[in-house]
């Protein structure tokens, strides 16, 4: 536990959380492996629960989404980061940002005669999905206090 917690004193900046994960089989929906974007969403709802027991000390509850970006196709076999963090902090509501970035592809085997396990690291990250929606953790259930 941190110092902040433990004193209960407000941290100098909102936390951040990430979940990476390979996509299963399981999460392809459509033709050729293409995962549905609500996968996307679940991923999100994980790290929102993480920032909310960072900040307060409780699951909390996800209200809301401000926005959502579907930017790119992401398959079964991807690697995903989804990352988030807290950008505005109400009495009970806390307002987070969220980007999905795929960080390596299985590659297809219709292309080159590559086995079907081949794969590539991506040089730079592919953002296949943005958001930005609103959490609320009720009063009574916040058990970390930052001051203002």
């Amino acid at each position: 536990m941190s110092e902040n917690h433990r004193t209960n004193a407000r941290p100098n900046i909102f936390p951040e959380a990430m979940v990476r994960l390979r996509l299963s089989l399981h999460d392809g929906h459509y033709a050729g492996g293409l995962v549905d974007g609500s996968r996307m969403l679940q991923l999100f709802g994980d790290v929102a629960t993480e920032l909310l027991i960072r900040w307060d000390g409780d699951e909390g509850l996800f209200r809301a989404y401000e926005s959502v970006e579907f930017l790119a196709p992401v398959y079964a076999g991807d690697y995903i980061e989804a990352v988030g963090r807290i950008v505005k902090v109400g009495k009970t509501s806390r307002v987070m940002e969220f980007e999905a970035r795929k960080v390596i592809h299985l590659l297809s085997p219709a292309k080159g005669g590559l086995a079907d396990s081949s794969a590539e690291v991506l040089d730079e990250a592919l953002i296949v999905c943005r958001a930005r929606g609103t959490c609320v953790t009720p009063l009574n259930l916040q058990r970390i206090h930052h001051q203002a």
